[in-house]
């Protein structure tokens, strides 16, 4: 066991949005996996999720990465 936990590293003023306590935080206080960012500000960090659902929308709906044939479905079905 550790004597000293090992902090991430992060720069004053980064802004991160917690999965795990669903809060943001000034800082990386959790894991990486654990989280979002780094944000320029505490808005963008706040929004994080709402931006992440937009992102996955985008995503999901670009014709470029559709990849139904990969799933074995006809392009019409999807």
């Amino acid at each position: 066991m550790a004597l000293f936990k090992k902090r991430t590293v992060g720069k004053p003023g980064e802004w991160y949005y917690c999965l795990e306590h669903k809060k943001v935080e000034e800082g990386p206080d959790c894991p990486g996996k654990d989280r979002f960012g780094p944000y320029a500000s505490r808005p963008e960090a706040e929004h994080a999720m709402e931006t992440a659902r937009e992102r996955n929308l985008q995503w999901e709906n670009d014709p470029k990465w559709h990849d139904a044939k990969a799933r074995g479905e006809d392009e019409d079905e999807a």
